[in-house]
């Protein structure tokens, strides 16, 4: 998949100025969309967390014309979310989370392509993370219904 690094860039220079928005109205559409993932930050500094998030939101962004770079950062994330009891199914929960904070913050900017070039870079990270996860087999079996 190749991604549309010149639209991820744009739009994310439109936000990039306003990091304690963004940051609470990811954690907001989050706990509100997702209350099950609340218990993962009981114990977390929230205002730390959020500029964490935005940090790691700046270096895969810096990082889209590096893939080497982008690989190894994102392999290593993951194997650090395992340690914070995130487990594979939180991941899409977090893509929505992205995806609702980008549409609120840019507005008209917020296009069907640009929806869509976030979807794809958000796969491809979740993608590498998961690589970077080493979760037990029984973790990645599929949940039956």
């Amino acid at each position: 998949m190749s991604l549309k690094i010149d639209l991820l860039e744009q739009s994310f220079e439109s936000v990039k100025q306003r990091e304690a928005e963004f940051t609470t109205q990811f954690y907001a559409n989050l706990f509100s969309d997702y209350p099950i993932v609340k218990p993962l930050f009981a114990n977390t500094h929230m205002e730390e967390q959020g500029k964490k998030l935005f940090a790691s939101l700046v270096l895969v962004v810096d990082a889209l014309r590096k893939p080497e770079v982008l690989e190894n950062a994102l392999k290593g994330l993951g194997t650090r979310h395992v340690q914070y009891g995130v487990l594979p199914q939180h991941y899409p929960m977090v893509g929505g989370a992205l995806l609702k904070t980008f549409e609120a913050l840019l507005g008209s900017d917020w296009t069907p392509e640009l929806k869509q070039a976030w979807i794809d870079a958000y796969g491809s990270v979740t993608q590498l993370m998961l690589e970077g996860a080493d979760y037990p087999s029984e973790i990645l079996k599929p949940v039956e219904t």
